[in-house]
C-alpha cells in the first residue's frame, strides 16, 4: 500500500513530464468503492452516504432521523453486504427488555447447566428501528453496549466483534408514545444524520426500479457486492485515526465548539466530546479523499452531523422557527479559520 502524505504541500508547481501521480491508499480505494456499490440501492442522497461511511471509518454510531419509506434500513443492510459483515435489526417497542437487546441466560435441560443466549447486538451492523419507542432502560442498555463494545449477563462479560456500529433511527414527526433521547444519550452519538426526500428526477427513477419487479423487489441488496472484508474495514478505521491533524486545526475544532457554549441562541452548548468528535469525522473525510492531513474544510463540513444533536436551542428562538442547523451555519461565520 502507498503511503498518504503526511504533510500538506507548501506550494503547488505544475507536475514534471512523465510524471505519474501516486495511487489513493488501499483504504480510499476500497471506500470509494463501498460508496458506489451502495449507491447504486440508496439512490439520491450521496451525502447521507457520504456521512455514513466517515462514521464507519471513525469507528462511531450514528442516529438516523427521517420520514418512514426513505430507506434508512436499506441503507444500513447494503453497507453490512459491502463487506460481508453480519446484520441485525430490533423494532424497538415500549415493551421491549434489556435482555431483549443484550440477551439473557437460560437452563438447558439436556446438560444441566445454564448456557449464555446472545441477543441481536452480537452483530457488526445492529440497527435499532424507532428507539424512542423503548424504554428509559431498554435505550440505556443499548447505550452501554455502544459505549463499552461488550455485554454483560449474570455478571460475565462478552466482547463484540470489531467492527460494531449502531445505527438507531428516529421517525421526526410522529411523538405520540415515545422517550426522547435524553441530551446525555444523544452525546453517545458521533454523528445525527437527516434523510431528506430525494429530487424529482431520483424518485422518479426509484419509483420505477422498485414498481418494475414482482412484490416491489426492484433495487434489491442482495445484488450489492462484497468489497472487502471486516478486517479491511478494521484497518482503514486504524489509517484514518493516524491521519495527522496540526494544531491549528484542532484549535478551530475546539473553537466552534466553544463557540456553542456562548452562543446567544443555545440554551446548552455542546461538550468536549463534540470537539473530538469534528476532528475523528474531519480525519474520515481526509482519507475518503486520499489525504494524509485535515484542513479546516473538512472541519467545517463536519460541523452540522457532528454538532446539531449536542446543542439545544432557546425557546424563545426554537418558537421563532429557526433551526439548529441555521444557528450552526451562522456561528461558523463567526468563529476565524485558520489558514493552513
Amino acid at each position: 500500500m502507498n503511503p498518504i502524505p503526511t504533510e500538506p504541500p507548501a506550494s503547488y508547481a505544475p507536475p514534471p513530464a512523465g510524471y505519474t501521480p501516486p495511487s489513493l491508499p488501499k483504504s480510499t480505494t476500497i471506500f470509494q468503492q463501498i460508496h458506489a456499490a451502495v449507491g447504486q440501492v440508496f439512490v439520491g442522497q450521496p451525502e447521507v452516504l457520504h456521512q455514513v461511511l466517515a462514521a464507519l471509518l471513525a469507528g462511531g454510531h450514528v442516529l438516523l432521523e427521517g420520514k418512514p419509506g426513505l430507506g434508512k434500513t436499506h441503507l444500513v443492510l447494503a453497507l453490512s453486504h459491502t463487506f460481508g459483515g453480519s446484520f441485525r435489526r430490533i423494532q424497538f417497542t415500549p415493551d421491549l427488555m434489556p435482555s431483549d437487546v443484550c440477551g439473557h441466560t437460560l437452563f438447558d435441560m439436556s446438560s444441566s447447566t445454564f448456557r449464555v443466549r446472545h441477543g441481536p447486538v452480537f452483530a457488526n451492523l445492529l440497527l435499532a428501528d424507532e428507539i424512542n419507542r423503548a424504554p428509559a432502560k431498554t435505550q440505556s442498555a443499548l447505550l452501554e453496549v455502544m459505549q463499552e463494545t461488550q455485554v454483560t449477563i449474570d455478571g460475565e462479560s462478552h466482547k463484540l466483534a470489531p467492527p460494531f456500529m449502531t445505527f438507531a433511527t428516529q421517525n421526526p414527526i410522529e411523538q405520540e408514545g415515545t422517550y426522547p433521547l435524553p441530551e446525555a444519550q444523544l452525546d453517545r452519538f458521533l454523528l445525527k444524520v437527516l434523510i431528506d426526500y430525494p429530487d424529482v428526477a431520483n424518485e422518479t427513477w426509484i419509483v420505477k426500479a422498485v414498481s418494475s419487479r414482482a412484490s416491489g423487489g426492484g433495487l434489491s441488496t442482495s445484488s450489492v457486492p462484497q468489497i472487502c472484508t471486516p478486517q479491511d474495514i478494521i484497518d482503514a478505521q486504524e489509517e484514518a485515526a493516524a491521519v495527522q491533524a496540526v494544531e491549528q486545526v484542532v484549535d478551530y475544532a475546539v473553537n466552534i465548539v466553544r463557540a456553542t457554549r456562548q452562543h446567544s441562541a443555545n440554551s446548552l452548548g455542546a461538550g468536549t466530546r463534540g470537539a473530538i468528535s469534528l476532528v475523528r469525522i474531519a480525519k474520515s473525510y481526509a482519507l475518503l479523499e486520499g489525504r494524509g492531513y485535515i484542513t479546516p474544510a473538512d472541519v467545517k463540513r463536519a460541523v452540522l452531523p457532528v454538532l446539531r444533536h449536542r446543542v439545544q436551542l432557546a425557546p424563545e428562538i426554537a418558537i421563532s422557527g429557526q433551526s439548529v442547523d441555521d444557528m450552526l451555519n451562522s456561528l461558523l461565520k463567526t468563529v476565524e479559520a485558520p489558514r493552513v
